[in-house]
């Protein structure tokens, strides 16, 4: 199979390229590098790399794939909201305009990388996909958005799969500790507590970076019938947890840190527990390969190893959103290329 993935250098992408290479799959990986020098770890890189924003790729650059698997994103809330005009253009027009050249280029599979958090606020407890969504964010907004615009082009020869992933976390080459697992640990390892911003009881289904990239490959192989133009929730019922039960893992592994509730969020209003029957029934044959408690205790090891540090966690290679402030002239670049 030749695929092309978008994101290909990011926190989940390299994990991708690198399941991809090993099962001798040829990949072609397309990165902007907006965050070049900010890796944990070396990684396995694609066998053609373009260094391109997905806006401006052409049609002749797809032909001749079997699957693009479309991870590219501002990916987060906090980024999202940074410039919400960037995260719109790339995370729906951009999106969008991509499976359209995939179409156009006879490229036979699209896979999108979406997010449970567009149940953002949830009405109720263990969210289908069938439930309203409820977004609290630009950047949930725009993947709801490039569900329904990529979904359009489902046909025959078109086949679409949407990914609706529960919140990453654990440990990437390219590292992120701006996200609620990494973050806690790295608190927990640099600062010596844990600070839990809201009162610790809203939900979030978690699922390691890895298993995120494992699933795309599932969803690549799945008969497509199996996936056609349907949107899945990609966790796990077991993996399900509040914000507090994250900080007493944390706790367990770091047993000095203290817990600490800061309540700077308030309420925080992004509270979903996700059901993910549907992926069990539609591909049966995946599984997830972390708990919440082995992934964080791989994550930890790496760290101590690494020797993570307060500096590490103030600084801004392993926070996106800091990194991406510096770095904001390139995205706008592209956007007025484009």
């Amino acid at each position: 199979m030749r695929v092309l993935v978008t994101g290909s250098r990011g926190y989940i992408g390299v994990h991708l390229v690198e399941i991809l290479k090993a099962e001798g799959h040829s990949v072609t990986g397309v990165d902007l590098d907006l965050f070049e020098g900010c890796e944990f770890d070396p990684f396995v890189t694609a066998d053609n790399e373009i260094r391109q924003d997905i806006r401006t790729l052409t049609a002749k650059q797809l032909e001749g794939h079997d699957c693009v698997m479309h991870l590219a994103a501002i990916s987060n809330d906090p980024m999202g909201d940074l410039d919400a005009s960037i995260t719109y253009s790339i995370n729906r027009e951009g999106s969008i305009a991509l499976a359209k050249l995939a179409k156009q280029a006879g490229v036979p599979r699209f896979l999108f990388a979406g997010s449970c958090s567009i149940y953002g606020k949830g009405e109720k407890l263990d969210l289908t996909e069938q439930d309203a969504t409820n977004p609290v964010s630009a950047y949930a907004e725009s993947k709801i958005d490039a569900e329904k615009g990529i979904g359009l082009l489902a046909d025959s020869n078109f086949i679409v799969g949407f990914l609706r992933n529960s919140t990453a976390y654990g440990y990437s080459p390219m590292l992120r500790i701006d996200l609620v697992v990494n973050n806690l640990l790295g608190c927990a390892l640099s600062r010596g507590d844990i600070r839990i911003m809201s009162d610790g009881t809203p939900w979030r289904p978690l699922i390691h970076c890895r298993d995120i990239a494992r699933a795309f490959v599932a969803f690549a192989k799945a008969p497509s019938e199996k996936i056609q133009n349907l949107p899945l929730n990609v966790g796990g019922n077991a993996e399900n947890y509040q914000v507090r039960q994250i900080g007493d893992y944390v706790q367990r592994l770091v047993p000095n840190a203290s817990i600490v509730y800061t309540g700077e969020v308030g309420n925080d209003p992004r509270n979903y527990r996700v059901s993910f029957n549907l992926l069990g029934r539609q591909i049966p044959d995946f599984s997830l390969s972390y708990t919440l408690e082995s992934g964080m205790e791989e994550l930890y090891r790496r760290m101590v190893d690494r020797k993570f540090s307060l500096d590490d966690f103030n600084g801004d290679r392993y926070v996106r959103l800091r990194t991406l402030r510096h770095r904001m002239d390139r995205l706008s670049e592209e956007a007025v290329s484009h």
